[in-house]
């Protein structure tokens, strides 16, 4: 298994894994929505075997006040076919050794309720602070 960073040219190669977990987007909207973000830092990585892609996922660089300099994971998706095979513990080990090398103080994510168990098993704990939102419609 090969893991790095996705080159922009490279971005297309992940939709098919991401398309698993974010089924309200298409390919184009992804794309998109990838290309916006990469400017304030958000990079793509994929886990690969036999040169496709079967994991991917979005990090970014975030500096706070409250929570300093941490990395933000986004979108940690394994392909459903691979699922339990620890791809998704060696990518989060992959974001943690990059956090390090850029002496960030901490990982963040977000999760949805049926992967909470997949990362308190990764030492990942609730944080203290609730994350309140108001829509605006």
């Amino acid at each position: 298994m090969e893991i790095r960073r996705l080159a922009p040219a490279e971005w297309p190669l992940a939709w098919p894994v991401v398309a698993q977990l974010r089924t309200r987007l298409d390919e184009a909207a992804f794309l998109s929505q990838v290309e916006l973000q990469s400017r304030h830092g958000y990079e793509l990585v994929a886990a690969f075997r036999d040169n496709r892609p079967i994991a991917v996922m979005g990090m970014r660089p975030v500096h706070t006040l409250a929570r300093g300099l941490h990395l933000h994971i986004d979108d940690l998706v394994v392909d459903e076919t691979c699922r339990q095979s620890g791809i998704g513990q060696t990518l989060l080990d992959y974001a943690e050794a990059d956090a390090r090398t850029r002496r960030m103080s901490a990982l963040f994510l977000d999760a949805r309720p049926e992967a909470i168990p997949f990362y308190e098993k990764q030492r990942f704990a609730m944080h203290v602070a609730p994350l309140m939102r108001r829509g605006l419609d």
